[in-house]
């Protein structure tokens, strides 16, 4: 019998080896991309669910979160889905798949927020919408499936008006309570909004003396957005029983979307070096509060970039420099606990961004050698198919693209891998 020697070559633990026995483990921790199978990753039922993408506006990506919908529709009783889109045009989108009052281009058109990414143009945002519309034709609301966006109403180049959610909330209350109860009549809200164009100069993002956010006219109606706010609450008995819960839900994504809004506008006029750390920060806390108010509804599938549904904290590199903050899925995990889950998803190829195959000694190397063109990875069990240290993060030669932070796979429940986009 052969007998190894210290001075022979250790072929039987050789780096191809070694790199054999981890695509092993690495194909054990990789299954379909099924309902049951996802559920089958968490330790418990999750009222939210997260399904992440590291880059947008790829259809591939939006055609797998359409599958992934309607299997957990059918197979584990979903009935809501939020994407990363301004939450009060999304009532737009819930709205006609609750009725099919309207037309479907009119629902593309006014439904969905930033134009950049082509959120209300994509073919499969507008198969999710007509899809949802036929499914709740004829069945009970309580059996109806439900679209949220949960983004704030804000744009890389600018944030909206509070003109929308401070008058629609200050109606509501209107309608439902004594005029001697409102801190304000519509017509000095009116009178301290003043023009939207005040609010949405693009030039606030760079140059804060260019915002409005600061201006006596913003701070007066901090305070009556607060104070509206509170009357909605210490009126909701009342509210509830008049108009309905509904109604009232509503109102509060009116109420928490002004103070968020005025909120942002005013630390857009800020000067100094953490402004835009800052300003991150807050449309995460948006984004967070939202779903936090969804999961009521819960289980609900949430859909949106990595980087906002992580538990680690996020990062990105702006004209001030490297801004770093807790996204909306690391604060809602503080809240939810296992009640929060997030698979995100990595990808092999972009080519027609010039992201070609990964390398072999990356994570998304690693899954490329699958050889699966999708497929469902326990996080955990890759994690520790990789061993310490973990191995480098993909650099990406397209800026749209965010491959996974290696560091960070502990933190995510499963990985959903595409091999080619």
């Amino acid at each position: 019998m052969a007998t190894d020697s210290p001075d022979a070559p250790a072929s039987t633990h050789s780096a191809d080896a070694i790199a054999a026995v981890a695509a092993t483990d690495v194909d054990h921790a990789a299954r379909p991309l099924e309902a049951a199978a996802v559920m089958g990753l968490l330790p418990a039922r999750p009222r939210l669910l997260a399904l992440g993408e590291p880059t947008h506006g790829e259809e591939t990506l939006l055609d797998l979160r359409n599958d992934v919908f309607r299997r957990l529709v059918e197979e584990e009783g979903y009935r809501t889905i939020a994407v990363e889109s301004d939450c009060l045009k999304g009532l737009v989108v819930d709205d006609w798949v609750g009725s099919g009052t309207g037309s479907l281009d009119e629902v593309m058109e006014r439904g969905f927020s930033h134009p950049d990414l082509g959120l209300g143009t994509s073919a499969a945002n507008r198969e999710l919408v007509r899809w949802m519309r036929a499914y709740n034709e004829g069945r009970p609301a309580s059996g109806r499936l439900r679209f949220a966006g949960f983004d704030g109403p804000l744009e890389i180049t600018h944030a909206a008006s509070p003109r929308q959610a401070l008058t629609a909330l200050h109606d509501y209350l209107a309608a439902g309570v004594d005029a001697d109860l409102l801190p304000c009549t519509a017509e000095e809200l009116d009178g301290l909004l003043g023009a939207d164009d005040r609010w949405t100069d693009r030039a606030a993002m760079t140059d804060p003396s260019r915002s409005t956010g600061r201006s006596a006219e913003a701070g007066r109606l901090r305070l009556l957005a607060d104070d509206l706010t509170t009357v909605l609450d210490a009126q909701s008995p009342h509210l509830i029983t008049q108009t309905s819960r509904e109604a009232w839900d509503r109102a509060r994504l009116y109420g928490r979307t002004a103070a968020g809004l005025l909120r942002y506008h005013h630390w857009m006029a800020d000067a100094s070096p953490v402004r835009m750390t800052r300003l991150c920060a807050l449309r995460d806390a948006m984004m967070a509060d939202n779903l936090l108010a969804l999961a009521d509804r819960g289980p609900v599938l949430v859909h949106a970039h990595n980087s906002h549904l992580q538990r680690a904290k996020s990062t990105m590199r702006m004209w001030q420099g490297q801004v770093e903050w807790w996204g909306a899925g690391a604060l809602v995990g503080a809240r939810l606990g296992e009640e929060y889950a997030v698979l995100a998803t990595a990808l092999g190829t972009i080519r027609r961004r010039g992201v070609d195959a990964p390398p072999a000694d990356t994570v998304e190397g690693r899954l490329y050698a699958l050889a699966r063109d999708r497929c469902l990875v326990d996080a955990s069990r890759l994690a520790a198919s990789l061993g310490e240290p973990r191995p480098a993060a993909r650099v990406s030669p397209w800026f749209g693209y965010a491959p996974l932070d290696p560091a960070h796979l502990d933190a995510h429940d499963g990985i959903v891998f595409v091999r080619d986009v």
